[in-house]
């Protein structure tokens, strides 16, 4: 593997480790109706666990409202149970076949929770980050001790690796601060 090899794969991974934030960040609540909030729970269908999106379309209906049709006649009583048994803290109401899920407000304290928690997955991710740039010195080293590559190579590398690092924690600050004033906005 070459320098440039090195320093191309770092950076690919730090962008997939920041992907992963941002994923991770859809899952947390907002004050703002999300359907990605439904992601995570599960609902028996015909004995097997499965997500909400594979048995129901979810979508909005205003901004505090998440709409839940279920595809089949009988699944309206299962998914309704699902979302009321997860730890979200929702309480499902049926209108016919459709499920309305109205998000309740958030406490103060609810929301000084909901940040530290941001903050938390800010670090695992920038944690993530410095992981990378560590074994991509790391592979530089190898290859200056293999003679593979010359130590000004190796300097040009960490330096530019360092940049790509600095570059991508920033980015994580830019998005757990984006995501914070979306919490902490009433």
């Amino acid at each position: 593997m070459s320098v440039a090899e090195i320093k191309t794969n770092a950076e690919t991974k730090m962008d997939q480790s920041i992907e992963a934030f941002k994923h991770n960040l859809t899952k947390i609540r907002t004050g703002r109706a999300n359907p990605a909030i439904l992601d995570t729970v599960q609902v028996d269908y015909y004995g097997s666990l499965v997500p909400i999106s594979q048995v129901a379309n979810v979508s909005l209906l205003d901004s505090r409202t998440v709409s839940v049709q279920p595809w089949e006649k009988g699944m309206g009583a299962k998914i309704e149970k699902a979302i009321r048994d997860s730890d979200l803290g929702l309480n499902p109401s049926s209108m016919g076949d459709l499920i309305r899920v109205p998000m309740p407000p958030m406490s103060e304290e609810r929301r000084k929770e909901l940040t530290k928690l941001v903050r938390n997955e800010g670090e695992g991710a920038k944690i993530a980050v410095r992981n990378l740039r560590r074994d991509a010195n790391e592979a530089v080293k190898k290859l200056v001790k293999d003679k593979l590559a010359s130590e000004d190579e190796q300097k040009r590398c960490e330096t530019d690796i360092q940049k790509v690092t600095d570059k991508h924690v920033g980015a994580i600050d830019q998005l757990v601060a984006a995501k914070e004033q979306d919490i902490m906005a009433v």
